[in-house]
């Protein structure tokens, strides 16, 4: 197979996931267009040479429906010619767009494509497109549903988590994405957000909260007890995991992920494409995996696909230099320091989630641009990309820096 390499990645600031966030009057197209105007604007690149958009979106519906990837790229000025496709894996549909594009290249079948991910959870409502997981009993009785802060209120249950420990990697989050804005390491990968009047609506992370600290956390109320108790998820939690005796509810809104608005986009392409169009590489693909697990569990996948890609990879945990981990909920990042014995050092360096927000469709791109300008910064080789996902599953994809 030929080799898949990342030739730039960008991102627009992570706006406020409501009303009055700063990205609330932005469609879910613009934003998308935004980061595939920048991708190639920055780049000089023949757009017209580009063989397919492939881009993660959660909440397909209303403005974000009907192939929001193929209106971006006619709306970006990519061409009639170039086409577009929009996926879905839940939370990891940003990274699969790339690994999808990656697929493509090696495959031999494209030579560049745009991977990426777009999502306005401002505008298009968290769970707006529905579907048959939480409703339909024919399967929300076979795979344990549950809201996911139930889920990962039984993990950190199941793997000894307290609230303290939760809090301290959330406070953690805040700091090092604080610091990480202030010394200029996002600079790189973001591109300002602007109206029809070219005036600029965000051009920074709004999400964050970088004085929070342990006092102002422990004020939060325990967001998924009422839910978990009165609405009998608690009871399926322990149907599932018999072990447990009760769940403990540790998690609420500051040490879970933050509901923003945002998209992503990735340049992957093989050498030769590249070189044709004067780009130098920045990455190269290494490899990618997808896996299923436990669904009372459900975001533990990180973990399973973890160990199946370094497989894939012929590699060791200890070959990784950075660990770019979705930070969905604290003991998501948690059980994985645990799984692995990691020092969280080399985990999330620039925070995460907790800190930025999760824009669903497009945070897999994201962190994997993240990864990218941390490998360069630093100087390392390697990375390790991986988030959790609904219904149970996990996508990893591993790159190393050219």
């Amino acid at each position: 197979m030929a080799d898949a390499y990342i030739y730039d990645a960008v991102r627009t600031p992570r706006g406020r996931g409501k009303p009055d966030g700063a990205l609330h009057e932005v469609s879910t197209l613009q934003l998308a267009v935004t980061a595939l105007k920048a991708l190639s604007e920055r780049n000089g690149l023949d757009r017209a040479t580009v063989d397919d958009v492939v881009l993660g979106c959660v909440d397909p519906v209303g403005e974000a429906g009907g192939d929001v990837a193929r209106a971006a790229a006619l709306a970006a000025d990519y061409g009639v010619k170039v086409p577009g496709v929009q996926i879905n894996r839940f939370c990891a549909s940003g990274l699969d767009a790339v690994n999808f594009a990656a697929a493509q290249v090696m495959s031999g079948q494209h030579d560049l494509v745009v991977g990426g991910g777009v999502e306005s959870m401002s505008r298009v409502g968290l769970g707006a497109s529905g579907g048959a997981w939480p409703m339909d009993p024919a399967i929300a009785i076979k795979s344990y549903f549950m809201p996911q802060g139930v889920s990962a209120d039984l993990i950190a249950t199941k793997y000894g988590f307290t609230r303290d420990d939760c809090d301290a990697y959330a406070v953690q989050s805040q700091q090092r994405a604080g610091a990480a804005w202030t010394e200029g390491r996002f600079g790189k990968s973001v591109v300002p957000v602007r109206d029809v009047n070219d005036i600029i609506l965000l051009d920074r992370d709004e999400h964050m909260r970088p004085d929070a600290s342990m006092q102002s956390l422990g004020s939060l109320k325990a967001s998924f007890a009422e839910m978990g108790e009165m609405g009998g998820f608690d009871a399926v939690a322990t149907y599932a995991h018999p072990e447990i005796e009760r769940v403990n509810h540790v998690h609420h809104a500051g040490n879970s992920s933050g509901i923003v608005d945002g998209a992503a986009a990735v340049l992957v392409g093989s050498k030769e494409a590249g070189e044709a169009s004067g780009l130098k590489p920045r990455a190269r693909i290494k490899a990618f995996a997808n896996i299923g697990s436990e669904p009372a569990l459900m975001l533990t996948g990180p973990v399973d696909v973890t160990r199946k890609v370094l497989k894939r990879a012929g590699m060791e945990i200890g070959d990784i230099d950075l660990f770019e981990v979705n930070e969905a909920f604290a003991a998501v990042v948690l059980r994985y320091l645990q799984a692995f014995g990691l020092d969280d050092a080399r985990v999330n360096v620039n925070g995460g989630a907790i800190a930025l927000g999760h824009p669903l469709g497009a945070t897999g791109a994201m962190i994997l641009g993240a990864a990218i300008d941390e490998l360069e910064r630093s100087g390392k080789e390697t990375a390790l990309v991986t988030l959790c996902i609904g219904a149970g599953m996990g996508t990893a994809t591993i790159i190393e820096r050219v």
